[in-house]
């Protein structure tokens, strides 16, 4: 009888562990990934002719959520406020090119990383201002998205006229009217503009390592993390991440 009951509990405890390896990962409506992003920041999120929210991070969102089965709901909002708004439960999780960084890691949780790229330091395509590294960039006025890590390389090296603004479309406009000496953003960001927005810009000299970006989330929400690192190993693997890598950028940036 001490054996049955044993062998009773040993199941019974199999059953619950079981049930909670397969219980779904929680998120604010059930069912539901919750995304935040700009919608403004080609060609990772943004709205297309047709007013269609689209984009490499809009792509790799939507593949994550139907890897976990759950149905997609963006909500859009400027940088500035983004990290604020997932600690205010407004998203599950952001999709953004959010850099990876120790400072972030210290309030919020990131998934492994997804991409990588470099920042790059972005002038107009006539003239002969040729920037290689941010100290060429001192006493210069550079333009680039508030709250950014782009924003605090160029604060954090000093000497630097740092204008910020709302997102990429906004400085990018000075910049081409030459009302900014420079901008500063990611080397993915300037190829893409140069390629299929013909904008009167051009790539100047390219900062540092690759760095990775990652999806954000909540530090409690351990359970989505889990999921969605192991939702992006499967998009590696059957080649949906590669498809959709190439189809923006004609490359794998999946690797440093």
């Amino acid at each position: 009888m001490r054996n049955f009951t044993l062998l009773a509990a040993a199941l019974l405890t199999a059953s619950f562990t079981a049930q909670a390896q397969t219980a779904a990962p929680k998120t604010i409506t059930p069912g539901t990934l919750t995304i935040g992003m700009e919608g403004t920041y080609p060609p990772f999120t943004y709205k297309d002719d047709k007013g269609n929210l689209t984009g490499f991070d809009v792509d790799i969102a939507k593949a994550v959520a139907a890897k976990l089965g759950y149905k997609t709901q963006f909500v859009l909002t400027e940088f500035s406020g983004i990290l604020a708004g997932l600690q205010a439960n407004k998203y599950d999780v952001i999709v953004n090119q959010i850099g990876i960084t120790a400072e972030r890691q210290k309030s919020i949780a990131f998934s492994n990383p997804y991409a990588y790229s470099s920042p790059q330091i972005i002038v107009k395509k006539t003239g002969d201002f040729a920037p290689k590294t941010l100290t060429d960039l001192k006493g210069k006025r550079v333009g680039v998205g508030l709250g950014s890590n782009f924003e605090q390389q160029l604060t954090k090296e000093g000497g630097i006229n740092v204008v910020t603004y709302p997102g990429a479309p906004e400085y990018l406009a000075d910049l081409a009217a030459g009302r900014l000496d420079a901008a500063y953003n990611d080397r993915l960001l300037v190829g893409y503009l140069i390629k299929s927005q013909n904008l009167p810009v051009r790539g100047a000299g390219v900062i540092g390592q690759p760095e990775a970006v990652g999806i954000a989330l909540k530090k409690t929400n351990t359970g989505l993390k889990s999921a969605i690192d192991k939702a992006l190993l499967q998009l590696k693997a059957d080649g949906t991440y590669a498809k959709i890598s190439r189809q923006w950028f004609g490359q794998d940036v999946g690797k440093p």
